[in-house]
């Protein structure tokens, strides 16, 4: 199944595994690019060592192309991308917009750049900086969100700009994959579908959280860190939602100190990484010290196992998936059933 992104990166089949942090490693990128897809490394969990021993990693693993996943906003983003030109990946994804002068290396090196955009006019700016390509991510995706549909934003998004767009929300399946050609994309991206497969490091028991979920048991909240993302409802969430201000700060503050060992971060590092992370919102003390320590509610969960203390970023499919696929069942099936779907149409004329 060739598409304008398939052309672009190199890939067999139009299929993205999205940058997650904690989860996509190695494992789950190198069988993600054996499988015909773009599996993308997240990189923002990652000291600079460690993201070139994961790169060399993937490269051992796999002779097909792959992806790193940068912070545009990182003290060492400028490092990160001279790394991932110096190791010769194919693509540079970004969850937050790079700056010009970041594409405009990445480019100059033959990096091909797609960054991940939420609104129109986001994938406007970008496209008009000279990025390869763009993820639009609509509200049913998992993480930090928007509240606008996939549905209504890609083919937006399909309309402003003359690059491959691909479309990240609410897919799991090969009927999402017809769908998202039919309004214009050249491919989807999944996150939580790829995080359950059997090639994803995530503890089987946190595995079984989300296959035991209901549409209605993934929610969108302000409570960890002031800014819409969508997750599991847990009991950590629960806790957050339901707490005054003095209490959720002195549960911030408690769990903060838990994390802070871990993080490696003094107390003044986690107040300034926390309010970095405001982005002008009107954040409380509470969610000052969680955004700082997201990434640590991620680890509990997806790497600890720690469902009580831990963030469960999802989208709402998690809610219909039912089962553990290898990535190469995962992505063989999606073609599959896309396909069929495609000749089904075609009978109908």
């Amino acid at each position: 199944m060739k598409t304008a992104f398939t052309r672009l990166v190199g890939v067999r089949h139009p299929i993205v595994q999205t940058g997650m942090g904690w989860v996509a490693g190695p494992r789950l990128v190198s069988a993600t690019a054996n499988a015909g897809a773009l599996g993308i490394l997240a990189s923002a969990t990652m000291t600079l060592d460690r993201l070139r021993d994961a790169v060399r990693e993937v490269r051992s693993r796999t002779d097909a192309p792959f992806g790193v996943n940068l912070r545009a906003d990182a003290g060492d983003a400028g490092d990160r991308v001279r790394l991932v030109i110096d190791e010769g990946v194919r693509v540079a994804s970004f969850a937050l917009a790079p700056s010009a002068e970041l594409i405009g290396e990445l480019k100059e090196a033959g990096v091909v750049v797609i960054p991940s955009v939420g609104a129109r006019r986001h994938a406007e700016k970008v496209a008009a900086w000279g990025v390869d390509a763009v993820i639009v991510q609509g509200g049913e995706g998992g993480g930090h969100t928007g509240d606008v549909a996939t549905t209504v934003l890609l083919p937006q998004v399909v309309d402003a700009v003359d690059i491959p767009v691909v479309a990240a929300g609410g897919f799991f399946d090969g009927r999402g994959l017809v769908a998202a050609l039919a309004y214009g994309a050249a491919g989807v991206a999944m996150g939580t579908r790829f995080l359950l497969t059997s090639d994803s490091t995530v503890p089987d028991a946190v595995k079984a959280r989300y296959l035991a979920a209901t549409v209605k048991d993934v929610t969108v909240t302000r409570a960890v860190d002031g800014l819409p993302h969508r997750m599991l409802r847990t009991d950590l969430v629960r806790a957050l939602e339901n707490s005054g201000r003095a209490k959720s700060l002195w549960q911030a503050a408690r769990r903060a100190a838990g994390f802070r060992g871990l993080s490696g971060l003094t107390w003044r590092q986690l107040v300034h990484d926390g309010l970095a992370m405001r982005h002008g919102k009107d954040l409380t003390w509470s969610q000052v010290l969680l955004a700082a320590n997201t990434p640590m509610l991620l680890k509990s969960a997806m790497v600890d196992g720690r469902t009580d203390l831990g963030v469960m970023a999802s989208g709402q499919v998690a809610g219909v998936i039912d089962d553990l696929p290898s990535c190469a069942e995962l992505v063989e099936r999606i073609v599959k059933e896309a396909e069929d779907v495609l000749q089904g149409l075609k009978d109908l004329g």
